[in-house]
């Protein structure tokens, strides 16, 4: 099995290369996955807002950190589903039950922003 080319690098070269790559990942999910591109206008509104609510810091970074969250968890869902859809796109019921798994994924973590929202407020 060959490795990756860019496995060898280091240090920072790495962490140039990782931002790189980092960057055409947010901006692939926000060009291909409406669910991304409406999550992330859910962060600009809720982020922001979190800044004029009368709450604790602690109750803020929470508040901020079940949002961010919905994200990461859609980015991850996103990249399950294309390699899914890269391995085949035909019909299958581990691809399907691979997908409900990420989407359900993604399900927890929108309840996680209205219940920490809900017991910080």
């Amino acid at each position: 099995m060959e490795e990756s080319p860019f496995k060898g690098k280091t240090g920072l070269v790495r962490v140039w290369n990782a931002l790189f790559y980092s960057m055409a990942g947010f901006a692939a999910a926000f060009k291909y996955e409406d669910a991304f591109r409406q999550e992330v206008i859910l962060a600009a509104l809720l982020i922001p807002l979190s800044f004029f609510l009368p709450v604790s810091s602690v109750g803020r970074a929470l508040m901020i950190a079940s949002v961010l969250l919905v994200l990461m968890i859609e980015l991850l869902n996103s990249a399950l589903e294309a390699s899914v859809d890269r391995v085949s796109i035909e019909r299958h019921p581990l691809a399907k039950r691979a997908k409900d798994i990420g989407s359900a994924a993604v399900f927890v973590a929108l309840l996680n922003v209205a219940v920490v929202w809900s017991l910080v407020l």
